[in-house]
This record gives structure tokens, C-alpha cells and sequence, in this order.
């Protein structure tokens, strides 16, 4: 690893204060230097904190719990202050913007989120409209008390799902183990499908800036069902959509980091990394120093499988150590390879972000 890892601070204009250093998680999002890897966990606030749990005993509707404010705000902090990761994200859902374009959707305890009425052929078009985001007051609620709340002690994240994977919940009307009704979409209605693409897509990049005017300080798209696609109809089906988001993020909001993640996306890294994004998200079954060689010169996230989290304290250290060595010393963001998996022990949790902390750069 050449990348050099001294530390550089932000340049402020003759007269001014010194600029203050922006989070080490933006820097390193950036592929600036930073003095150690910066650490979140995706799904960090959640069903293995008994904190959480207790909390969804009282609020059992996740619905509401992922679109009221003060909840937003309280399930949002409680890993921040029990382990201080160096990204505070946002407690949300992919699917909360769905009703401000016009697809409601239900979440059902046992199957997931039911779309009533998924759109398959033209006349379902007419449901869509432009993003009302009057309908979504608590995003930008949310995001500006967590920047008050959070200080300049980590970065606050904002995440929304790419257009190809919501595509999949609105035509198939919920969760999927085959995406058989989408993947012949492509096929025999070709038109629609690119219309649907092209409305979310629209809809996602504006609620981005969104996300960002109201205090995300970095954004990941997942595109969490892109890996379910051939290569060749990823570069069809999700890339250009992705595209469509970047390039409005980038008109409006240039300096703020975007991070893509695709699980299970190892026969995808190349073809995400042209699509202008700052950071690619690994997931664990990729080898870190191969992913890293891979995406060129993009900032990576990752990817320690979350199963290890079930190991003992001294196998997460290892796992952690092992990670930052083959990612190098600059541009790495620690994370999990996926999600933090139900049971996992919080202790573990916290044996993960201490490490991470104490691997200064250069690690042995």
C-alpha cells in the first residue's frame, strides 16, 4: 500500500479561523488521509440492542417508529451512545419515500412490506407523481437534531435505496427470493420498466439533496438487490439509474460523499466503480485486498462478516485487524460486509468499534 497517511487539514481563505477538520469518516470517504479507519455498522441500530427492543415493545409498528421524529432521534442515538461509531445513520427504511411519489406500502410482522397495488403495466404508471416531500417531514426533522445532537464527535449518514432495488418492491409488491416478475419486466414490458426506473430515480436524486440539506454529511445508495442481476443487465437495468442519481447529487450537492453498496455484488465491483460514486461498499465475501485492487482508486467500506460477531472477543479483533491491513492506510471506512445480524452480542459490537479505534495507522 503506497497511500500515504499523513493527516491534512481543510485550507481556510486569508483573515478566516482555521477550518475546522472535516469527520474522519467524510475524509476517509473521500480518499483523504485520516489517522486511523474510521468505523459504523450497517443496521447499527436495531433488534440486538436490548435497548431497541424494549423501545419496539412499546412502539410496535415500525412504520412508526421509522416515520416519527422523536423515535427517529432516540433508536438513531442509542448505538451512538453505546459505542461511538464514527457514522451516526439515520434510522429509516429504503421504502419511506415510496407514499411521496404515490406507491403506499404496508410492513407485515411476518412477510415484509406489502405493496397493494404493485405497477406492472402502463395504466399503473398514472399512480406515480413527483416527489411531495411535504409528505416526509420527519427525514428532514430527524437529520437536523441528530446534527445538533451528534456534533462534530462523528458524521451523520443518510441512505436511500437505488432505483433498481425499489423497482423490485413496487412491481413485485413486496420482498423476493427470485425477482422472476421484474427480470421478465425487462423482457415483455421493457417501456414501463424503464419508466418506473426513470420516475424513482428522478424522485431518489431529489431526496438525496434532501437528506443533505437537512444534515447528512454522507449518503449511501444501496442498491441491495443489484447482485441478483447478470453483469450485463446490471449495466442495463440499475446502472444508468444510479447514474441518473449521482449526476443530480453532484449538480446540487458536489462535496458530499456518496457510498454505493450491492450485497452480493462480487461480479459487479468494476461496473460500480464507474459509476461516479466516492465509496464502494464489499460485501464479506469478498476479500478486501482483491476488492480494493478492483475498484481502483475509490474509497471502500467493509466488509468483516457479521457472523463473526458471534465469535469470541479475540477472533473480532483479528477479523477487524485483518480488514484495515489489507485495505491500507487511507480511504477505508470499517464496516460489516452486511447488515448487524438479530442475536448478535452487543459486547462483541463493542469489542469491534474499541479495535477499530486502537488500529493507528500503519497496522501491523
Amino acid at each position: 500500500a503506497s497511500r500515504r497517511s499523513t493527516v491534512v487539514f481543510a485550507q481556510a481563505a486569508p483573515g478566516e479561523p482555521p477550518a475546522k477538520l472535516e469527520p474522519i469518516l467524510v475524509r476517509a470517504a473521500k480518499g483523504l488521509p485520516t489517522e486511523r479507519p474510521p468505523a459504523w455498522m450497517m443496521r447499527q441500530a436495531g433488534r440486538y440492542m436490548q435497548e431497541y427492543r424494549d423501545l419496539a415493545t412499546k412502539h410496535p409498528s415500525f412504520r412508526k417508529r421509522s416515520e416519527t421524529t422523536d423515535l427517529i432521534v432516540e433508536i438513531t442515538l442509542q448505538p451512538w451512545r453505546a459505542f461511538q461509531p464514527d457514522g451516526v445513520i439515520l434510522f429509516s427504511d429504503i421504502l419511506t419515500p415510496l407514499p411521496a411519489i404515490g406507491i403506499p406500502f404496508e410492513i407485515d410482522d411476518y412477510k415484509g412490506p406489502v405493496l397493494e397495488k404493485p405497477i406492472r403495466d402502463a395504466e399503473g404508471l398514472k399512480m406515480i407523481h413527483k416527489l411531495d416531500l411535504g409528505m416526509l417531514p420527519f427525514v428532514g426533522e430527524s437529520l437536523k437534531i441528530l446534527r445538533h445532537e451528534v456534533g462534530d464527535s462523528a458524521a451523520v449518514l443518510g441512505f436511500v435505496g437505488s432505483p433498481w432495488t425499489l423497482a423490485t418492491y413496487i412491481v413485485e409488491g413486496g420482498s423476493s427470493s427470485t425477482y422472476k416478475t421484474i427480470k421478465s419486466m425487462t423482457m415483455t414490458q421493457p417501456l414501463v420498466l424503464k419508466a418506473i426506473l426513470e420516475a424513482v430515480a428522478d424522485a431518489i436524486g431529489e431526496y438525496v439533496g434532501f437528506q443533505i440539506d437537512a444534515g447528512a454529511q454522507c449518503v449511501q445508495i444501496f442498491d441491495s438487490w443489484g447482485g441478483q442481476l447478470p453483469p450485463h443487465m446490471w449495466e442495463e437495468w440499475s446502472k444508468p439509474y444510479i447514474n441518473i442519481v449521482v449526476d443530480k447529487v453532484r449538480s446540487t450537492h458536489p462535496g458530499v460523499p456518496l457510498t454505493l453498496y450491492a450485497n452480493g455484488s462480487g461480479g459487479l465491483l468494476e461496473r460500480m466503480a464507474t459509476t461516479g460514486v466516492d465509496c464502494i461498499g464489499l460485501d464479506w465475501t469478498i476479500d478486501m485486498e482483491d476488492g480494493r485492487r478492483r475498484v481502483g482508486n475509490k474509497s471502500v467500506q467493509g466488509n468483516v462478516d457479521p457472523a463473526v460477531l458471534f465469535a469470541p472477543p479475540e477472533a473480532v479483533e483479528k477479523a477487524v485487524r485483518d480488514v484495515v491491513r489489507k485495505a491500507g492506510p487511507t480511504g477505508h471506512i470499517l464496516n460489516l460486509g452486511h447488515g448487524v445480524l438479530v442475536g448478535t452480542p452487543e459486547e462483541n459490537v463493542k469489542v469491534f468499534f474499541d479495535t477499530a479505534r486502537k488500529c493507528v495507522y500503519p497496522v501491523e
